[in-house]
């Protein structure tokens, strides 16, 4: 018995995963064209029926004409109009056919696409959820060990130094240390103005106007603050942010206006900061 090489193997493998990686995408162009296959196959169909209609409605006419005379000439008669029936069904739906097979087949392919797509969102919302509530767990095993405000300092990436010449200690942060969803409010924003003092109002409207939005309608995206406040939308801001809720959360939008490294902004020192929400997570399985 002659082995098949590793590598053909390896590469059938890896081929069959991205075949099936691919699936939902090849099911929908698959459904796609199906559908206008079979509408051009019904409308071909469409244009031969009146002459098919014809042919039976002469078939009838044949069978209507011949006189009946006696009891079994009249049976025969019914069975003669029941076979052109019969057979006249026979062949409208077999004209239709391949248009009604291929659109089935076409509505099964989208419906095959859906139900993948969704499986795969519902998996990776479920183990988006699961890397949180361990994170979250591990962020409360550290702030008992540590203190809320010590833990919180780590978080953000704050520490203290002393000013140089000087007793002075300040506390310092680091912009790199944040979390995936904030953002830098500056001159890339739509939103933003050169006044530093009109940059501060707005984004506090912003986040009064989420607040009230939030407690309004019960849920809040992370894309409609990114809306907000005039900056560019992104994949996690469609499935993450706030949700009211008694199982946890914050229950209100912060977008980390009054965190440590922000007075200047806050002074109207400086016209540009840097946001960071205190988004729930995913909320999909929330609201």
């Amino acid at each position: 018995m002659k082995l098949v090489p590793r590598a053909v193997t390896l590469n059938m493998g890896r081929g069959m995963l991205t075949l099936k990686k691919d699936s939902p995408h090849i099911f929908f162009v698959a459904g796609i064209v199906g559908v206008v296959v079979s509408t051009v196959l019904a409308c071909r169909a469409t244009l031969k029926l009146e002459e098919t209609l014809d042919n039976i409605q002469g078939d009838l006419k044949n069978v209507n004409d011949v006189e009946v005379t006696e009891i079994e000439t009249e049976q025969e008669h019914k069975k003669d109009v029941g076979y052109v029936y019969v057979k006249s069904g026979l062949q409208i739906a077999k004209l239709y056919a391949p248009a009604v097979i291929i659109g089935a087949a076409s509505i099964t392919a989208l419906t095959g696409s859906h139900v993948q797509l969704s499986r795969r969102n519902a998996s990776l919302m479920a183990a988006y959820a699961i890397v949180q509530k361990a994170y979250e767990d591990y962020r409360e095993r550290v702030q008992e060990e540590l203190g809320k405000q010590r833990e919180l300092e780590l978080f953000r990436g704050e520490k203290t130094e002393a000013v140089e010449g000087s007793k002075e200690l300040v506390k310092l942060h680091d912009p790199n240390k944040l979390s995936p969803y904030s953002k830098i409010f500056d001159e890339y924003s739509r939103e933003w103005e050169k006044d530093p003092e009109l940059n501060r109002l707005f984004v506090q409207c912003q986040q009064n106007y989420a607040n009230n939005l939030l407690h309004a309608r019960g849920h809040v995206f992370l894309n409609e603050v990114y809306d907000m406040l005039g900056i560019d939308r992104t994949k996690a801001g469609a499935v993450v942010g706030w949700v009211i809720s008694k199982d946890g959360g914050d229950n209100y939008i912060d977008f980390g206006i009054f965190n440590p490294g922000t007075t200047n902004f806050v002074n109207g020192w400086e016209r540009s900061i840097v946001l960071d929400f205190n988004v729930d997570g995913v909320i999909y399985d929330k609201i």
